[in-house]
């Protein structure tokens, strides 16, 4: 693994041995040290990469990554996932599993071969001719910290941006027909709540995202990877549910895919 060492003189090793408590123990964190230290996605990063590497042994390599944007023009963001935390199919979250379940429904794509690092940058037509699949998927949002939204932006960046869980649904194929910025989203939860509209994503068109991230996470040393599972962004509002709440999401004729929090 390569960390992006733009600013050496930040001392990442509080700050990541915090996060790793927070994670292995359970413990809740007020803020995070030296936070005011962290000034640019790339110490954001580098906390990023240092935490995933320590949580290999208990977590799983990183086999997804999650990807966004606040705006169509803005640079995105992303951080890589474990593998356990990802679940394909209808799913019964483990108790205890998140503290917070703020529940997000999106598209990801799953790639079906390596694009691994080299001098030229990835394009668009090579990283869609990767991708094998798109799926309905729920995110659950958490936080290490004591509230989502609690902390800086870069902080909760640095914090694996906030992932808790991934749900992914069967995957289709024929996807590329697809325009997400044209496509209908439902989100319906068990209290009778339903969330259902056109688009949503705040990127805008989320296959962009594929190609940033393709070369980015080249870039950081972790690279995508056949099997790779990428979801791009929320295409609905943070829900924040209750335990005990089922939540199901479906994007445009995609198969859907449901959530229990146990």
């Amino acid at each position: 693994m390569t960390l992006l060492d733009t600013r050496p003189h930040l001392d990442i090793r509080p700050a990541v041995r915090e996060l790793l408590s927070a994670r292995r123990s359970g413990q809740v964190l007020a803020v995070l040290p030296d936070a005011d230290q962290v000034t640019t996605e790339q110490d954001a990063y580098r906390i990023q990469d240092a935490v995933v590497a320590g949580l290999i042994d208990r977590d799983g390599p990183v086999t997804g990554w999650k990807v966004g944007s606040v705006t169509p023009a803005a640079e995105p963001f992303a951080a890589p996932l474990h593998r356990s935390t990802l679940f394909e199919g209808d799913t019964i979250l483990p108790e205890g599993f998140c503290r917070h379940y703020g529940v997000e429904a999106e598209i990801v794509y799953r790639f079906g071969r390596d694009l691994l690092p080299r001098a030229r940058s990835w394009s668009l037509d090579e990283v869609l001719d990767a991708v094998v699949s798109a799926h309905s998927a729920i995110e659950i949002i958490d936080t290490r910290f004591e509230r989502p939204n609690s902390q800086p932006r870069l902080i909760h960046l640095a914090d694996q941006a906030s992932h808790g869980a991934l749900i992914v649904g069967h995957g289709e194929t024929e996807w590329r027909p697809m325009s997400p910025v044209t496509e209908t989203v439902r989100l319906s939860f068990s209290d009778g709540r339903v969330v259902e509209h056109i688009g949503g994503n705040s990127a805008g068109d989320p296959r962009r995202l594929l190609v940033w991230l393709a070369n980015h996470a080249s870039s950081r040393g972790l690279p995508l990877l056949a099997g790779t599972m990428v979801t791009t962004g929320s295409m609905t509002d943070t829900c924040f549910v209750p335990v005990g709440t089922s939540a199901t999401a479906q994007i445009a004729h995609l198969p859907p895919v449901t959530v229990r929090i146990a």
